[in-house]
Protein backbone atom coordinates (compact mmCIF):
# COMPACT_ATOMS: atom_id res chain seq x y z
CA UNK A 1 0.00 0.00 0.00
CA UNK A 2 1.52 3.69 -0.78
CA UNK A 3 1.57 5.71 2.54
CA UNK A 4 2.70 9.20 2.52
CA UNK A 5 2.81 12.00 5.09
CA UNK A 6 -1.00 12.91 3.50
CA UNK A 7 -2.37 10.07 4.88
CA UNK A 8 -0.95 10.41 8.09
CA UNK A 9 -1.76 13.88 8.74
CA UNK A 10 -5.55 13.82 7.33
CA UNK A 11 -6.16 10.41 8.87
CA UNK A 12 -7.11 8.76 5.44
CA UNK A 13 -5.84 5.19 3.71
CA UNK A 14 -4.73 6.92 0.17
CA UNK A 15 -3.17 9.56 -1.08
CA UNK A 16 -6.12 11.36 -2.68
CA UNK A 17 -7.70 14.32 -2.37
CA UNK A 18 -11.09 15.16 -4.05
CA UNK A 19 -11.23 19.04 -5.77
CA UNK A 20 -14.15 20.62 -4.00
CA UNK A 21 -16.27 21.70 -7.13
CA UNK A 22 -19.16 23.90 -6.83
CA UNK A 23 -22.45 21.77 -8.04
CA UNK A 24 -20.08 19.21 -8.11
CA UNK A 25 -18.57 18.08 -4.83
CA UNK A 26 -21.91 17.75 -2.94
CA UNK A 27 -22.88 15.48 0.13
CA UNK A 28 -23.13 11.82 -1.84
CA UNK A 29 -19.74 12.59 -3.85
CA UNK A 30 -18.13 13.67 -0.70
CA UNK A 31 -18.45 11.03 1.19
CA UNK A 32 -18.39 8.18 -1.26
CA UNK A 33 -15.16 9.18 -1.72
CA UNK A 34 -13.86 9.61 2.20
CA UNK A 35 -15.76 6.17 1.74
CA UNK A 36 -13.32 4.98 -0.60
CA UNK A 37 -10.15 5.81 1.59
CA UNK A 38 -9.38 8.98 0.27
CA UNK A 39 -10.85 12.20 1.39
CA UNK A 40 -14.17 13.87 -0.26
CA UNK A 41 -14.09 17.99 -0.28
CA UNK A 42 -17.95 19.21 -0.07
CA UNK A 43 -17.95 22.28 -2.78
CA UNK A 44 -19.28 25.27 -0.75
CA UNK A 45 -18.89 27.93 -4.20
CA UNK A 46 -21.23 30.22 -3.35
CA UNK A 47 -23.62 28.47 -1.75
CA UNK A 48 -25.86 30.24 0.95
CA UNK A 49 -24.75 29.06 4.99
CA UNK A 50 -27.75 26.87 5.85
CA UNK A 51 -27.07 24.57 2.49
CA UNK A 52 -23.54 24.20 3.29
CA UNK A 53 -24.28 23.44 7.07
CA UNK A 54 -27.23 21.04 5.43
CA UNK A 55 -24.32 19.30 3.26
CA UNK A 56 -21.53 19.16 5.90
CA UNK A 57 -24.05 16.84 8.14
CA UNK A 58 -25.46 14.55 5.44
CA UNK A 59 -21.78 13.89 4.62
CA UNK A 60 -21.45 12.88 8.69
CA UNK A 61 -24.72 10.90 8.49
CA UNK A 62 -23.10 9.33 5.33
CA UNK A 63 -19.81 8.44 6.36
CA UNK A 64 -17.20 8.61 9.99
CA UNK A 65 -14.48 8.94 7.66
CA UNK A 66 -12.37 12.82 7.58
CA UNK A 67 -13.76 14.83 4.70
CA UNK A 68 -13.30 18.73 3.99
CA UNK A 69 -14.70 21.83 2.57
CA UNK A 70 -13.94 23.88 0.39
CA UNK A 71 -14.38 27.82 0.26
CA UNK A 72 -13.52 29.90 -2.09
CA UNK A 73 -12.46 33.28 -1.36
CA UNK A 74 -14.80 35.24 -3.38
CA UNK A 75 -18.20 34.04 -1.54
CA UNK A 76 -20.29 36.21 0.16
CA UNK A 77 -20.59 33.83 3.02
CA UNK A 78 -17.09 33.10 3.39
CA UNK A 79 -17.11 34.33 7.38
CA UNK A 80 -20.17 32.31 7.69
CA UNK A 81 -18.89 29.13 6.19
CA UNK A 82 -16.20 29.18 8.21
CA UNK A 83 -17.82 29.52 11.29
CA UNK A 84 -20.13 26.42 10.15
CA UNK A 85 -16.73 24.50 9.59
CA UNK A 86 -15.93 25.21 13.09
CA UNK A 87 -18.86 24.26 15.00
CA UNK A 88 -19.54 20.99 12.92
CA UNK A 89 -15.71 19.97 13.30
CA UNK A 90 -15.12 19.54 9.80
CA UNK A 91 -11.16 18.26 9.37
CA UNK A 92 -9.85 20.02 6.66
CA UNK A 93 -10.40 23.18 4.67
CA UNK A 94 -9.77 23.86 1.27
CA UNK A 95 -9.50 27.11 -0.11
CA UNK A 96 -9.28 29.16 -3.42
CA UNK A 97 -9.59 32.04 -5.51
CA UNK A 98 -7.60 34.34 -3.21
CA UNK A 99 -5.36 34.88 0.08
CA UNK A 100 -7.04 32.59 2.91
CA UNK A 101 -4.51 34.62 5.57
CA UNK A 102 -7.23 36.24 7.50
CA UNK A 103 -8.91 33.33 8.03
CA UNK A 104 -6.42 31.03 8.69
CA UNK A 105 -6.19 31.85 12.31
CA UNK A 106 -10.05 30.79 13.22
CA UNK A 107 -9.43 27.66 11.37
CA UNK A 108 -5.97 26.57 13.15
CA UNK A 109 -7.76 27.85 16.49
CA UNK A 110 -9.76 25.25 16.30
CA UNK A 111 -7.89 22.14 15.20
CA UNK A 112 -9.16 22.64 11.55
CA UNK A 113 -6.43 21.77 9.44
CA UNK A 114 -5.62 24.58 5.99
CA UNK A 115 -5.18 23.73 2.93
CA UNK A 116 -4.83 26.16 0.10
CA UNK A 117 -4.83 25.77 -3.29
CA UNK A 118 -2.07 27.72 -4.84
CA UNK A 119 -1.19 28.46 -8.43
CA UNK A 120 2.23 29.96 -7.51
CA UNK A 121 5.59 29.66 -5.48
CA UNK A 122 5.27 33.05 -3.99
CA UNK A 123 1.46 32.80 -2.90
CA UNK A 124 3.12 29.21 -1.71
CA UNK A 125 5.63 31.06 0.25
CA UNK A 126 3.48 33.22 1.63
CA UNK A 127 0.56 31.13 2.66
CA UNK A 128 3.21 28.47 4.38
CA UNK A 129 4.22 31.55 6.81
CA UNK A 130 0.34 32.21 7.57
CA UNK A 131 0.01 29.14 9.17
CA UNK A 132 -1.13 26.28 6.39
CA UNK A 133 -0.86 23.68 6.98
CA UNK A 134 -0.19 22.01 3.41
CA UNK A 135 -0.80 23.34 0.12
CA UNK A 136 -2.74 21.83 -3.15
CA UNK A 137 0.19 22.82 -6.13
CA UNK A 138 -2.64 23.52 -9.05
CA UNK A 139 -1.20 23.52 -12.40
CA UNK A 140 -3.06 25.30 -15.35
CA UNK A 141 -4.29 21.82 -17.57
CA UNK A 142 -6.86 21.48 -14.15
CA UNK A 143 -10.78 22.38 -14.65
CA UNK A 144 -12.43 25.70 -13.67
CA UNK A 145 -9.85 28.89 -12.83
CA UNK A 146 -6.69 28.26 -13.40
CA UNK A 147 -3.43 29.68 -13.10
CA UNK A 148 -0.90 30.62 -15.32
CA UNK A 149 1.80 27.66 -14.94
CA UNK A 150 1.48 23.68 -15.91
CA UNK A 151 1.72 21.26 -13.34
CA UNK A 152 4.93 19.72 -14.51
CA UNK A 153 7.38 22.86 -13.60
CA UNK A 154 5.04 24.07 -10.84
CA UNK A 155 5.13 21.20 -8.40
CA UNK A 156 8.84 20.55 -7.52
CA UNK A 157 9.10 24.57 -7.26
CA UNK A 158 6.65 24.99 -4.86
CA UNK A 159 7.99 21.72 -2.83
CA UNK A 160 11.35 22.97 -3.04
CA UNK A 161 10.25 26.73 -1.69
CA UNK A 162 8.27 25.33 1.09
CA UNK A 163 8.72 22.83 3.80
CA UNK A 164 5.22 21.78 4.41
CA UNK A 165 3.28 18.77 2.92
CA UNK A 166 2.23 19.50 -1.00
CA UNK A 167 -0.37 18.01 -3.13
CA UNK A 168 -0.14 17.72 -6.89
CA UNK A 169 -2.98 19.25 -8.87
CA UNK A 170 -4.27 19.48 -12.31
CA UNK A 171 -3.58 16.79 -15.07
CA UNK A 172 -4.50 13.58 -12.70
CA UNK A 173 -6.43 10.65 -13.33
CA UNK A 174 -4.76 7.52 -12.99
CA UNK A 175 -2.10 5.90 -11.00
CA UNK A 176 0.75 6.43 -13.84
CA UNK A 177 -0.02 10.16 -12.76
CA UNK A 178 -0.17 9.72 -8.84
CA UNK A 179 3.32 7.75 -9.51
CA UNK A 180 4.53 11.04 -11.54
CA UNK A 181 3.60 13.29 -8.76
CA UNK A 182 5.38 11.25 -5.94
CA UNK A 183 8.23 11.50 -7.91
CA UNK A 184 8.10 15.07 -8.34
CA UNK A 185 8.14 15.52 -4.41
CA UNK A 186 4.33 15.84 -3.55
CA UNK A 187 3.00 13.78 -1.02
CA UNK A 188 -0.55 12.64 -2.94
CA UNK A 189 -2.99 14.24 -5.93
CA UNK A 190 -5.95 16.43 -6.13
CA UNK A 191 -8.50 15.15 -8.62
CA UNK A 192 -11.47 16.87 -10.32
CA UNK A 193 -12.72 16.03 -13.49
CA UNK A 194 -11.89 12.32 -12.77
CA UNK A 195 -14.38 12.45 -9.40
CA UNK A 196 -17.18 14.12 -11.84
CA UNK A 197 -17.59 10.25 -13.69
CA UNK A 198 -18.43 8.54 -11.11
CA UNK A 199 -21.52 6.76 -9.86
CA UNK A 200 -22.15 8.86 -6.72
CA UNK A 201 -21.25 12.64 -8.46
CA UNK A 202 -24.75 13.71 -8.74
CA UNK A 203 -24.55 16.14 -12.16
CA UNK A 204 -26.43 16.13 -14.72
CA UNK A 205 -25.72 12.55 -16.75
CA UNK A 206 -25.11 14.49 -19.98
CA UNK A 207 -21.99 16.61 -18.27
CA UNK A 208 -20.39 13.05 -17.37
CA UNK A 209 -20.87 12.08 -20.72
CA UNK A 210 -19.15 14.88 -22.57
CA UNK A 211 -16.15 14.35 -20.42
CA UNK A 212 -16.12 11.12 -21.25
CA UNK A 213 -16.27 11.31 -25.00
CA UNK A 214 -13.89 14.29 -25.02
CA UNK A 215 -10.47 14.27 -26.43
CA UNK A 216 -7.01 15.22 -26.03
CA UNK A 217 -8.11 18.92 -27.36
CA UNK A 218 -11.45 19.19 -25.94
CA UNK A 219 -10.56 22.08 -23.46
CA UNK A 220 -10.61 25.69 -23.99
CA UNK A 221 -9.86 28.48 -22.17
CA UNK A 222 -11.55 32.07 -21.70
CA UNK A 223 -11.57 34.62 -19.47
CA UNK A 224 -7.61 36.03 -19.73
CA UNK A 225 -9.43 39.69 -20.41
CA UNK A 226 -10.74 39.41 -16.72
CA UNK A 227 -7.06 38.17 -15.48
CA UNK A 228 -9.14 35.59 -14.36
CA UNK A 229 -8.91 32.16 -16.78
CA UNK A 230 -11.33 29.34 -16.82
CA UNK A 231 -11.11 26.34 -18.46
CA UNK A 232 -14.27 24.32 -19.67
CA UNK A 233 -14.66 21.85 -22.52
CA UNK A 234 -15.61 23.36 -25.99
CA UNK A 235 -18.84 24.50 -26.50
CA UNK A 236 -21.14 27.20 -28.14
CA UNK A 237 -21.08 28.86 -24.87
CA UNK A 238 -17.49 28.99 -24.28
CA UNK A 239 -16.85 29.95 -27.94
CA UNK A 240 -19.56 32.70 -27.34
CA UNK A 241 -17.69 33.82 -24.40
CA UNK A 242 -14.42 34.11 -26.62
CA UNK A 243 -16.33 36.44 -29.12
CA UNK A 244 -16.59 38.47 -26.42
CA UNK A 245 -13.80 38.98 -25.60
CA UNK A 246 -12.63 39.42 -28.67
CA UNK A 247 -14.72 42.37 -29.21
CA UNK A 248 -13.88 43.72 -26.10
CA UNK A 249 -16.65 44.23 -24.09
CA UNK A 250 -17.06 44.94 -20.49
CA UNK A 251 -15.76 43.08 -17.26
CA UNK A 252 -19.72 43.10 -16.17
CA UNK A 253 -21.29 42.55 -19.28
CA UNK A 254 -18.88 39.10 -19.51
CA UNK A 255 -19.84 38.63 -15.69
CA UNK A 256 -23.27 38.74 -16.37
CA UNK A 257 -23.15 36.85 -19.51
CA UNK A 258 -21.42 34.24 -17.41
CA UNK A 259 -23.39 33.94 -14.32
CA UNK A 260 -25.28 30.84 -13.51
CA UNK A 261 -23.90 29.01 -16.06
CA UNK A 262 -22.02 26.10 -14.50
CA UNK A 263 -25.20 25.27 -12.80
CA UNK A 264 -26.91 25.07 -15.89
CA UNK A 265 -24.53 22.60 -16.98
CA UNK A 266 -24.11 20.43 -14.14
CA UNK A 267 -27.44 20.75 -12.69
CA UNK A 268 -29.77 21.00 -15.62
CA UNK A 269 -27.53 19.09 -18.01
CA UNK A 270 -27.44 21.96 -20.70
CA UNK A 271 -24.40 21.29 -23.01
CA UNK A 272 -24.60 23.93 -25.07
CA UNK A 273 -25.46 27.21 -22.95
CA UNK A 274 -24.03 25.69 -20.01
CA UNK A 275 -20.32 25.96 -18.79
CA UNK A 276 -18.93 22.43 -18.58
CA UNK A 277 -15.69 22.62 -16.48
CA UNK A 278 -13.15 20.34 -16.93
CA UNK A 279 -9.79 19.79 -17.08
CA UNK A 280 -7.10 18.46 -20.21
CA UNK A 281 -7.01 15.20 -18.23
CA UNK A 282 -11.15 14.90 -19.75
CA UNK A 283 -9.24 12.89 -22.45
CA UNK A 284 -8.10 9.98 -20.13
CA UNK A 285 -11.50 9.51 -18.57
CA UNK A 286 -13.38 6.98 -20.90
CA UNK A 287 -15.58 5.46 -17.92
CA UNK A 288 -18.06 5.95 -15.14
CA UNK A 289 -17.31 4.02 -12.59
CA UNK A 290 -17.98 4.08 -8.44
CA UNK A 291 -15.84 5.72 -6.14
CA UNK A 292 -14.00 2.92 -4.30
CA UNK A 293 -13.30 0.86 -7.27
CA UNK A 294 -11.83 4.31 -8.98
CA UNK A 295 -9.61 4.85 -6.02
CA UNK A 296 -8.97 1.11 -5.65
CA UNK A 297 -7.66 1.16 -9.20
CA UNK A 298 -5.28 4.24 -9.39
CA UNK A 299 -3.59 3.09 -6.21
CA UNK A 300 -3.02 -0.58 -7.74
CA UNK A 301 -1.78 1.41 -11.14
CA UNK A 302 0.67 3.45 -8.84
CA UNK A 303 1.45 0.80 -7.00
CA UNK A 304 2.64 -1.47 -10.58
CA UNK A 305 4.12 1.45 -12.21
CA UNK A 306 6.55 2.28 -8.86
CA UNK A 307 7.19 -1.54 -8.47
CA UNK A 308 8.39 -1.28 -12.19
CA UNK A 309 10.83 1.56 -11.75
CA UNK A 310 13.75 -1.00 -10.53
CA UNK A 311 13.67 -1.93 -14.70
CA UNK A 312 15.23 1.11 -15.61
CA UNK A 313 18.38 1.03 -13.27
CA UNK A 314 21.56 -1.31 -15.00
Amino acid sequence: MIRTPLCDLLGIEHPIVQGGMAWVGTAALTAAVSEAGAIGILGGGNAPPDWVRAQVREVKQRTSRPFGVNIPLFSPFVDDVVSICIEERVRVVATGAGNPAPIIPRLKEAGILVMPVIASVALAKRLERAGADLLVAEGMESGGHIGEVTTLPLVPQVVDAVRIPVVAAGGFADGRGLAAALALGAVGIQMGTRFICTDECEVHPNYKEKIVRAGDRATMTTGHSLGHPVRTLRNPLARDFEELERRGVTEQEIIEFGTGRLRLAAVEGDMVHGSVMAGQVAGLVDDIVPCKALVARIVRQAEDVLRGMPRFFG
